[in-house]
């Protein structure tokens, strides 16, 4: 988004994540800055989404091809377009990443949730994981899930022999096996952003 530009409340007919890790804003009334992830159901509306002086970029992620295009509050007719759904909008914290010599060094493997397992009764969850230099780790079991994203916050994702850098991301079908988290020399540092399976 360029700087100052608002986007106003909206939904969409699919469920989706969405990543914000430059810039900054508002999203109506809460502050937006590096690294937050927004997760909202299908047919939830959403906004306004403000950016702040120097822009706001965000990462959508979505788990399947659909109704995908906005529908605008502010336009007649949206009403009609609307479906059943959970109407989750959650916005995590402040994700705080690393310095290089921390994460390199790092000697344990944590998996920090973004919202409150308590709050989720469905597939649905959200981790960023930290792994020290060449350490690894095994991904979420994708069967029975919507799905899942690893993208790459801080560091590097080692996947058949390429790192991949910082701002790559994996998605991983609810059909394949689960995917090995392998961080490189410099360690990584990963959202994990798992959809729940479609209700609608």
């Amino acid at each position: 988004m360029s700087a100052n530009e608002t986007i106003l409340p909206h939904f969409h007919g699919i469920t989706q994540f969405q990543i914000f890790p430059a810039g900054s804003g508002k999203m109506a009334k809460a502050d937006v800055q590096p690294l937050m992830v927004q997760y909202k159901d299908h047919h939830t509306a959403y906004g306004p989404v403000v950016a702040g002086p120097h822009g706001l970029t965000f990462i959508a992620l979505r788990n399947r091809l659909g109704d995908s295009a906005p529908v605008y509050l502010s336009k007649p007719g949206y009403k009609e377009k609307l479906k059943p759904s959970k109407r989750r909008n959650w916005m995590s914290p402040h994700i705080a990443l690393s310095t290089r010599p921390v994460l390199k060094f790092r000697k344990d493997v944590a998996w920090e949730p973004l919202f409150e397992p308590e709050k989720i009764a469905d597939e649905l969850a959200a981790h960023l994981v930290r792994l020290g230099g060449a350490m690894a780790t095994t991904g979420p079991d994708p069967s029975n899930t919507g799905g899942y994203y690893v993208f790459v916050a801080n560091g590097s994702l080692v996947i058949e022999a390429q790192d991949l850098p910082r701002w790559s991301m994996v998605y991983v079908e609810p059909a394949e096996r689960p995917i090995e988290i392998k961080a490189g020399a410099d360690g990584l540092e990963a959202l994990v952003l798992q959809f729940p399976q479609d209700d609608d």
